[in-house]
């Protein structure tokens, strides 16, 4: 056991070059087949601790697991399982949990399983409980997880760093998101953060999402370390942080303009991987850089003209989208776009073709809307139609409107528009907006004295988290709708359902009639803190 382990620490540390080279001398080597063979005829004999080191070790070094060696010391590991103790039960799943399911495989995590939940009233380490946790994973009967998360409670006033960490990632592993203990591991890490490597920090980004677990100030923490931190990371590391908070729905604002100066002082150490990533990152968290903007959307543009030969059809349809979120419009992209667009090479019968349709009619507007040429005629705002029907999450915002206005009549909902846009309510009000004007009086003339309120009722996810600040496909709306002659309310829906009647009443009231053309709801959205 002391050799074969010997052997694993050493080969374990090894480049996977050189792992490649040293497997093949060890199993060539004598000494070994006699060392297997030894380990074979005395499996029976070993103690506890020898015997799940032994397989352990055999198994990570790569020995076949359809072996009569490795099949042998699983049914060892079977008849001996009462036997072990808290430490060898740990090292044992983490043998498992690298090993394919077989009869023998199978049957030993059955009743590995048994035992754990017999053991865990008595386990005080953390980190056989984390280890216990990861490697019983995802498939463990949820009365298990619960009984692991318990007494990992007990024991969370003596949360290290390190054991924060893997905690953190166990939970990820098992697929279960327990609050209080996510919550005490993110403010550990907080604490320390200085002290996490690079590979640890995406992790646990990762577990964050795979959990839906939204921490604001883990996010923002994170963000400030790699801000403040910025000059020690190669640049394609932050990339991975950015794209990592991204799918998250998180905006690191000062982060993200840190890196736009990098990209502004070299733009060519971007790919086209990288260059896609960030696009896709910089429209869909609506990043409004305070200086630079435009240099910074000119480095992108002047980097993705240098790929126009090689980029595949998708990938120009996705660079030119997100740039036109952004409200930039990429000329040579888009006239290269609207090429294979009119020989019918964007068509295509895949999983995401209605979300390409949907893109491409998204970049045909933002080409109309976002020009400095667009105005908007007379006629535009006449050619949209209205329903009287609307969905039971706004029933609320009709009847309030309703003993708001005083009338139907008062207010259009469920309006459609040009460029396939919809807004829940149009109201209509005097230039001062002190007077709400009847729809019918107003219906077939444009007049500049009339202002037009489009009121949207959108939900959290199309904020960023913790703010109020929309994210792309929602800022790119609104500036859409001011194009087209509105002024623009979100209303966030689910802190709108949240208020007594009177409440909801007063709200819109508030926002109606506020002198602030288009306010965003006052709400302070909460962490899972």
């Amino acid at each position: 056991t002391n050799c074969l382990t010997t052997v694993w620490r050493l080969f374990k540390n090894l480049s996977e070059d050189q792992q490649r080279y040293e497997k093949q001398l060890i199993f060539e080597h004598p000494a070994f087949v006699k060392l297997c063979q030894q380990l074979l005829r005395d499996s029976r004999r070993m103690t506890r601790g020898d015997l799940v080191f032994s397989l352990h070790a055999v198994v990570n070094l790569g020995i076949p697991q359809n072996t009569l060696l490795v099949q042998t010391l699983v049914r060892v590991c079977q008849e001996k399982l009462n036997q072990l103790d808290n430490r060898c039960i740990s090292v044992l799943a983490t043998t498992l949990a690298g090993l394919d399911k077989d009869k023998n495989v199978s049957a030993l995590q059955a009743g590995l399983q048994l035992l754990v939940e017999q053991r865990i009233p008595s386990i005080r380490d953390i980190f056989i409980l984390q280890n216990l946790m990861k490697c019983l994973g995802k498939d463990a009967p949820i009365f298990l997880k619960k009984k692991l998360e318990m007494a990992v409670l007990k024991e969370i006033d003596h949360l290290t760093f390190p054991n924060a960490l893997r905690v953190f990632l166990a939970l990820a592993a098992m697929n279960y998101c327990s609050i209080p203990i996510l919550n005490a591991c993110s403010k550990k890490i907080q604490e320390n953060i200085h002290d996490a490597p690079f590979r640890q920090l995406i992790l646990i980004l990762e577990a964050c999402y795979n959990l839906q677990y939204r921490n604001v100030k883990l996010f923002s923490a994170l963000a400030d370390y790699v801000n403040s931190t910025a000059c020690l990371w190669d640049k394609r590391q932050i990339i991975l942080f950015l794209s990592a908070f991204e799918t998250l729905g998180f905006q690191p604002s000062e982060l993200m303009g840190t890196f736009a100066e990098k990209v502004i002082e070299d733009p060519e150490f971007l790919s086209l991987k990288d260059l896609l990533i960030v696009l896709r990152v910089y429209s869909r968290l609506n990043c409004v850089l305070r200086s630079q903007k435009h240099l910074f959307f000119e480095a992108l543009h002047s980097c993705l003209n240098k790929y126009l030969p090689q980029i595949s059809n998708t990938e120009l349809l996705k660079a030119v989208y997100s740039f036109c979120i952004l409200g930039y419009l990429p000329h040579r992209a888009l006239d290269e776009l609207l090429q294979k667009d009119s020989k019918d090479e964007l068509q295509s019968d895949d999983f995401y073709k209605e979300q390409k349709e949907m893109m491409l009619r998204c970049v045909k507007a933002c080409m109309e809307l976002d020009s400095p040429s667009f105005m908007n005629p007379p006629c535009l705002l006449t050619e949209y139609g209205s329903s009287s029907v609307v969905s039971l999450n706004l029933r609320k915002a009709q009847e309030a409107l309703i003993e708001l206005l005083g009338d139907e009549n008062m207010f259009r909902q469920n309006v459609q528009l040009p460029y396939k846009y919809h807004i829940d309510f149009e109201i209509r009000m005097d230039s001062d907006r002190k007077k709400v004007l009847p729809i019918t009086a107003t219906d077939d003339h444009a007049d500049s004295s009339v202002q037009r309120l489009a009121v949207l009722f959108v939900p959290l996810s199309a904020f960023c988290l913790g703010t109020t600040h929309p994210q792309g496909k929602l800022a790119m709306k609104q500036r859409h709708l001011n194009k087209l002659g509105y002024h623009v309310i979100l209303v966030l829906n689910k802190k709108f359902q949240e208020m007594t009647n009177e409440d909801a009443v007063e709200f819109l009231k508030g926002k109606i009639f506020s002198e602030n053309a288009f306010p965003f709801p006052e709400v302070i959205m909460q962490d899972n803190n």
